[in-house]
């Protein structure tokens, strides 16, 4: 008997070549097979690429402007009453050591803010008046947008500056206006830009302390603002409540900032597992439209396979052929879908003017999920691909 020659080996140049001539062979069904994978690992690069993007430039933010503030306000009694603050709470608070700065404000009340007299006293926009110290802006580390903050001069007239919110709602946006305050005209003298640790103040307008006497305002401070050094704040924090009011330390509410501003860093986390899940599902409908195509693509080629099979193709070879084509497919699409995301992850740290942080684990699983999937789709259509033999295969020719 004549033995049967060995079967030839396809290198792995070899098997990609013929994997990708399956694929020119119908370019337009291969591009859009691949795209249902390029939206999924899109979806998922771009999408935890923004949290990733966004979380960098929070905590960037929180960096700059300091975990070290300490906000005090007045708690309610036993009795269910709204406490007030002592009037000795600021010096009493300047003397713990470690503390570099103590401001505060004061709500003004019955006291509304309007553009004009014409205006009706109920149309308040959600505007607080608020006195305020003069080293405030110092104590929250605060820029002008536009003016000047209120000094020892300008607190004892009628003159206000405006938070960022405030002054947007007025439709003011430059120092030198007036607005009608409790029944009088005041001068802006200055507009701050936003204060991310006193979102407050965004939305107050803010009068001398000692003019604000004049319109009611009673001299007790509703907040207190306190900065300490880095490495004293939690020994200050344990302090400040019995400092600020001995006698009933359980009325004062303590309060950090920057805690408010981690927590939305943290936030942002809990998304990407949702963020994670669309991408899958974007992934799973591609991974379907691959199977498909590779199915359809056994069907309509089954003279090349009973050829092949003919010349002396193992089923390995043929099943070892359709796989590649599909691992392939998959793998393009992926690497299409890891481009677009990176490209939305940079355009958005660039327009935010935020650090880029890539999302590396979104990058990695989204490309070792499309190659996973491919190879998946096209288990199926492969072992059918190899199970047709060559007469078989033939037949239909």
């Amino acid at each position: 008997m004549i033995p049967l020659p060995e079967p030839v080996r396809l290198r792995a140049v070899d098997l990609a070549v013929v994997g990708l001539d399956g694929l020119r062979g119908r370019r337009m069904r291969a591009v859009l097979s691949a795209l249902g994978i390029a939206i999924g690992v899109a979806a998922m690069v771009g999408l935890v690429g923004i949290s990733t993007v966004s979380k960098a430039g929070l905590m960037a933010e929180i960096e700059q402007l300091g975990t070290n503030l300490l906000t005090v306000s007045p708690g309610t009694s036993l009795t269910g009453q709204k406490s007030t603050l002592p009037n000795t709470a600021e010096g009493m608070v300047a003397r713990i050591p470690g503390v570099t700065g103590v401001s505060a404000t004061g709500t003004v009340p019955g006291a509304t803010v309007r553009r004009t007299d014409k205006i009706d006293s109920a149309t308040t926009n959600g505007i607080a008046v608020q006195a305020s110290r003069t080293n405030l802006l110092e104590a929250l580390g605060g820029t002008m947008k536009s003016g000047t903050f209120l000094n020892a001069a300008t607190g004892q007239y009628p003159a206000v500056v405006l938070g960022s919110v405030a002054a947007r709602r007025l439709g003011i946006d430059k120092a030198g206006g007036h607005v009608y305050i409790a029944g009088r005209y005041f001068m802006v003298i200055g507009i701050l830009d936003s204060l991310r640790l006193a979102t407050e103040i965004d939305r107050s307008a803010l009068i001398g302390w000692s003019y604000a006497a004049r319109l009611g305002f009673d001299g007790h401070a509703t907040t207190l603002y306190e900065r300490s050094t880095d490495e004293t704040v939690n020994s200050v924090r344990a302090v400040l409540a019995a400092t600020v009011n001995p006698a009933h330390p359980e009325e004062v509410q303590l309060s950090r900032p920057s805690d408010v501003l981690t927590a939305q860093a943290a936030a942002n986390r809990a998304f990407n597992a949702l963020f994670f899940g669309l991408g899958a599902v974007a992934l799973l409908a591609g991974g379907v439209g691959i199977a498909n195509i590779m199915v359809i693509a056994v069907l309509e080629r089954r003279q090349e396979i009973g050829l092949r099979r003919s010349l002396g193709a193992t089923r390995g070879q043929i099943r070892a052929q359709f796989l590649t084509e599909s691992v392939t497919l998959s793998a393009l699409g992926g690497g299409a879908g890891v481009l677009a995301g990176l490209i939305v992850c940079i355009g958005y740290a660039s327009f935010k003017g935020w650090p880029l942080a890539l999302p590396v684990e979104a990058i990695v699983g989204g490309a070792g999920a499309a190659i996973a999937i491919g190879a998946i789709a096209g288990v199926y259509p492969a072992r059918r691909a190899a199970r047709l033999t060559p007469t078989e295969a033939l037949a239909t020719v």
